[in-house]
C-alpha cells in the first residue's frame, strides 16, 4: 500500500492519519468489486460535473467531452468550471444539487474544502464520483478515477534521470519543483518522484544544489506559470551563476516551459526538464530538442471511463474498481480505477501520440 500520510497532513492537515512509510505495493491490475450497487436512475437524467480553473489544455478538453459524451449517452449534463476559485465551485455544487443530479463528478480545485457540499450530495442520495484529483477529509465520496499518480511521479523522475545519462555522466545537479499545494495530486507526483530520486541524492549521484528538497520547498501556488518562473530566476541568481544545471523536475508541461523560459533568459544551457499532460506547445518543444519529457494521460480515456461509470451506476450495477488500498483520504479509503500513464520522449512520442489527431501531427 502506498502511503499518502504524508501528503494529506500537508494538504488537508489530517492529523488522525497513522500511517507509516511503508513503500509502494503493486494493487494488479484485477478487477475487483466497488461499492454497493446504486438503485438505478433514468436515461434524460441530470449529470453534474465540476471542474476547476482552466489551468491546463486537459482540463478544457474534458469540458467539451463531458458535454459531447453525456448528451450522446442520453444524459443531461451540467458542466461548471470554477474559475473564479473554490467558493465558486462550492455553490456550483450546491446549485447541481439543488438541481437534482444523479451523479456528481468532481475535479477539485481543492479537494479538502468541499465537505459541505459533499455532506449535501450524500443527503440528497447523490452518488459522487472524484474525477483526477482525490477529495479528501470526507467519507461523502464513493469512487475515484483517474490515472494512476504515484506511477506518473516515478515515470518523471526516471525521465530526468534517462535524459541525463543520455548527455554524460554524473553526478548531476538538479532541481525540483512540485504543483500546488492545494490539489491532492501535487505531493503524490512529488512523492513517486522522489521515490526514485532520493535514492541517488542519498548515493551522491545527484545534487540539489539549492538544498530544496522538500515538498513545501518545491511548490508552485495555483500551477501559476509565473509563479514558476520567478523561483526559476531566484534559483539560477542564487546558486548558478558559475554552476551548470542538468536537470530539473517538473511536474506539469505548463511550469516545464515556465522554466525553460527562465533558463534561456539566464543565457544558460537547457537542461533536462519533464513535464506532464502532453500540451500542445510542449510537445513541439520535445520535437525541437527542448523539453525532454511529458506524460501521456489521454483525457479522452478518463473522460470515457467516467461516464462508463455513469452508465453502470444508471444501470444499477456494482462499478469495476481496480485499487481498494490505496487512496486513504483522511477518512475513507475511496474505491477507484485507476489508468496507466505513459512517458513520451522524443524518441517514442509518434507512437504515442499515434491515435491523437491534434499531436500525431506534431510528430511528423
Amino acid at each position: 500500500m502506498r502511503n499518502f500520510a504524508k501528503s494529506f497532513a500537508a494538504i488537508a492537515a489530517i492529523s488522525a492519519l497513522a500511517l507509516t512509510s511503508c513503500g509502494r505495493e503493486d494493487t494488479g491490475t484485477g478487477t475487483e468489486g466497488g461499492g454497493e450497487a446504486a438503485a438505478g436512475f433514468e436515461e434524460g437524467a441530470a449529470i453534474g460535473v465540476a471542474l476547476p480553473q482552466k489551468t491546463s489544455e486537459n482540463w478544457v478538453l474534458a469540458e467539451q467531452l463531458f458535454n459531447d459524451g453525456l448528451t450522446e449517452a442520453g444524459y443531461e449534463p451540467d458542466v461548471q468550471f470554477a474559475n473564479g476559485g473554490v467558493s465558486e465551485q462550492q455553490n456550483q455544487i450546491s446549485s447541481m444539487i439543488t438541481n437534482g443530479v444523479e451523479v456528481l463528478i468532481v475535479g477539485a480545485i481543492d479537494g479538502a474544502q468541499l465537505g459541505t457540499q459533499l455532506q449535501q450530495a450524500k443527503d440528497a442520495g447523490i452518488t459522487v464520483i472524484a474525477y483526477d484529483r482525490l477529495l479528501t477529509n470526507t467519507e461523502n465520496v464513493d469512487y475515484y478515477v483517474a490515472y494512476d499518480n504515484f506511477q506518473v511521479g516515478e515515470l518523471q523522475g526516471q525521465a530526468l534521470l534517462d535524459g541525463m545519462a543520455e548527455r554524460g555522466e554524473g553526478p548531476y545537479n538538479i532541481e525540483l519543483f512540485a504543483g500546488s499545494p492545494d490539489d491532492a495530486n501535487a505531493q503524490v507526483f512529488f512523492d513517486g518522484a522522489m521515490s526514485v530520486l532520493q535514492p541517488e541524492i542519498e548515493a551522491g549521484n545527484l545534487n540539489v544544489v539549492s538544498g530544496q528538497t522538500e515538498f513545501n520547498q518545491a511548490v508552485t501556488q495555483g500551477w501559476k506559470a509565473e509563479n514558476a518562473q520567478r523561483r526559476m530566476d531566484t534559483l539560477l541568481t542564487g546558486n548558478y551563476t558559475d554552476t551548470e544545471l542538468h536537470g530539473v523536475l517538473s511536474p506539469n508541461d505548463t511550469l516545464a516551459r515556465a522554466i525553460l523560459t527562465s533558463v534561456k533568459a539566464a543565457g544558460k544551457d537547457l537542461p533536462i526538464v519533464t513535464g506532464q499532460d502532453s500540451e500542445v506547445e510542449s510537445v513541439k518543444s520535445i520535437m525541437a530538442g527542448e523539453q525532454y519529457s511529458t506524460i501521456n494521460k489521454d483525457t479522452r480515456d478518463l473522460v470515457a471511463h467516467a461516464i462508463t461509470m455513469v452508465e453502470g451506476l444508471a444501470a444499477g450495477e456494482e462499478l469495476e474498481v481496480n485499487d481498494t488500498e490505496t487512496y486513504d483520504n483522511g477518512v475513507k479509503v475511496v474505491p477507484a480505477y485507476l489508468l496507466e500513464p505513459q512517458i513520451v520522449t522524443q524518441e517514442n512520442a509518434a507512437e504515442a501520440y499515434a491515435d491523437d489527431p491534434t499531436l500525431s501531427e506534431l510528430t511528423k
